[in-house]
């Protein structure tokens, strides 16, 4: 695979409408498909989560996302961000099932990046009307200096006659532009925006997003724009076709040239493996050991408050160096509860999906549809299946450790059986009730105002 930490020639960025992120095992293909295609950055439309926050994935991804507040799993939008592009990540801010903004520490500017799913063209006119006064509010909230980026499902046909629209449509479009279509490039011709997937002279099955359920209607419907002023950074826009979820949109990916730049260096604290006290041969040896070192400590004399200091030093140092010692650092280990079963017939869809795009007879391609639909089904089932088994044998884990009386591993395999996906860096709220999403301006909320002036 290739490098997907080096960043100083290129940022890949990319958007998909997965149809739902909700779906048993979805998460796990999309983060495979995301590694597969070396992507840093990766928005999704219509994740279908419910509410708002941040999380961090098994495998380290961090994902924030935005959703419906009624519970309602419809809608709903996410960013996903490799383990080099969250250390980048400066803030977030969710503003409904539609829109959700970030901004990245990047080189030679900071970069911000709005990740939407608009309304479809036959949507009422009101609500369309919502979600780009939302959107248009957003854009004005970005400093100037950012590189801007909107992208997503926008629902969107373009076009590919940019008579009139030169500043905002490239000359490389497809179809022919829709009532969506006209807001969006208004939108864009507002603010000084340039749809990316008209600029580049690929084959139409590159620059064409979406598919129907029957494989006859192809539109260009899902877009990445970019402000003007920074258009040459965007070096391609692409659709991925061999990218696959189990959706009628396919993957689209774009390069720019960029360098994420680290916030800050978090410190890397190791948790010693308390785990293996539990073995008494284990539990005697760690006892020896730091009775033999606590002998020496006891003929030191304190007699003044440098030398309490010295000896708090000795003793912390003790125990660390003899916990390091016997009990050795404690190893994170993320069991896959999907099987390598399901991953072949995870495969055996994708294989599938590449059929049913390169084929033209459309006898053939009615046959492969079948296919694919069926062998959907079966990954469905498989997934649903092993998340059944997974949470089986964890309860069994959770029984043996209650036995045992292993306190601390019975909380944490409960802890992953809630299955909650928000963590504690929950975004705050200030005494006007808006949302604090920079983690200096959190900081400053909770602990900054403990301080007596």
């Amino acid at each position: 695979m290739k490098s997907i930490l080096n960043t100083r020639t290129k940022l890949r960025v990319g958007f998909w409408n997965v149809r739902t992120m909700y779906e048993t095992g979805k998460q796990a293909q999309v983060l495979r498909e995301m590694k597969e295609s070396t992507l840093h950055i990766l928005g999704v439309s219509e994740c279908r989560w419910t509410d708002f926050g941040k999380n961090t994935t098994s495998t380290g991804e961090t994902i924030v996302f935005s959703g419906r507040k009624d519970g309602r799993h419809h809608e709903g939008v996410a960013i996903i961000l490799f383990k080099s592009a969250a250390k980048s990540l400066i803030e977030y801010h969710p503003v409904n099932e539609r829109i959700i903004r970030t901004r990245l520490n990047t080189k030679p500017v900071k970069t911000s990046i709005i990740q939407v799913y608009s309304p479809t063209n036959d949507a009422e006119s009101d609500v369309k009307q919502d979600f780009y006064e939302a959107l248009q509010a957003e854009i004005e909230k970005i400093p100037k200096h950012d590189l801007t980026i909107v992208m997503g499902d926008l629902n969107a046909k373009v076009g590919n006659n940019n008579t009139g629209f030169e500043r905002v449509i490239g000359k490389y479009g497809c179809g022919v532009m829709n009532e969506n279509g006209e807001q969006f490039v208004e939108f864009c011709g507002n603010n000084n925006l340039v749809i990316g997937g008209t600029l580049f002279p690929h084959k139409d099955i590159h620059k064409l997003t979406w598919v129907s359920p029957g494989g006859r209607d192809k539109n260009q419907i899902d877009h990445i724009a970019i402000n003007g002023k920074w258009t040459r950074s965007l070096q391609d826009v692409r659709v991925r076709r061999g990218a696959d979820v189990g959706s009628d949109h396919h993957l689209v990916t774009a390069n720019i040239k960029l360098k994420l730049k680290k916030i800050a260096p978090k410190s890397n604290i190791k948790k010693y493996d308390t785990g293996k006290l539990s073995d008494n041969k284990i539990k005697q040896e760690f006892r020896i050991e730091l009775r033999s070192k606590f002998h020496v400590l006891q003929n030191n004399n304190i007699e003044n408050e440098n030398q309490i200091d010295k000896h708090w030093n000795r003793v912390r140092d003790t125990f660390s160096k003899t916990s390091e010692k016997v009990l050795g650092f404690r190893r994170q280990v993320h069991k896959e509860w999907i099987t390598s079963e399901t991953w072949k017939l995870i495969d055996k869809r994708k294989d599938l999906k590449k059929k049913l795009c390169n084929t033209r007879s459309e006898r053939i391609k009615d046959k492969f549809a079948e296919q694919y639909s069926n062998s959907n089904r079966e990954v469905k089932k498989a997934t649903k299946k092993d998340r059944q088994n997974f949470i089986e044998g964890m309860a069994k884990e959770a029984e043996k450790a209650a036995s045992e009386q292993r306190m601390g591993g019975l909380y944490q395999i409960i802890k992953k059986l809630c299955g909650k996906r928000r963590n504690a860096n929950m975004p705050v709220r200030d005494k006007q009730e808006a949302l604090i999403t920079s983690e200096r301006q959190q900081y400053e909320q909770k602990y900054l105002k403990l301080i007596p002036h």
